[in-house]
């Protein structure tokens, strides 16, 4: 099974959810395809999709929701 991981387009604060009262975008388990949001980074109050380019499985976070992240860090893995 490969893996590829997710990676962080900008710096910022990482978030799993699209509101505090929504679920996450995604969990351990789900199924992803090319294009699929799986979090959001928010750099100076505005937000920025970040979506898979493979698919696959999410296989893990390195990253939990609101925690700080640089440009190129890892949020997740993605087993395929």
């Amino acid at each position: 099974m490969a893996t590829k991981q997710i990676l962080s387009p900008l710096p910022g604060t990482f978030y799993r959810h699209p509101a505090p009262d929504k679920p996450a975008y995604k969990e351990v388990g789900d199924s992803v395809a090319p294009g699929d949001v799986v979090g959001l980074v928010e750099v100076m109050k505005t937000f920025y999709e970040v979506k898979a380019e493979g698919s696959g499985r999410i296989g893990k976070f390195h990253v939990e929701n609101e925690a700080a992240i640089q440009a190129g860090d890892p949020i997740a893995d993605l087993e395929s």
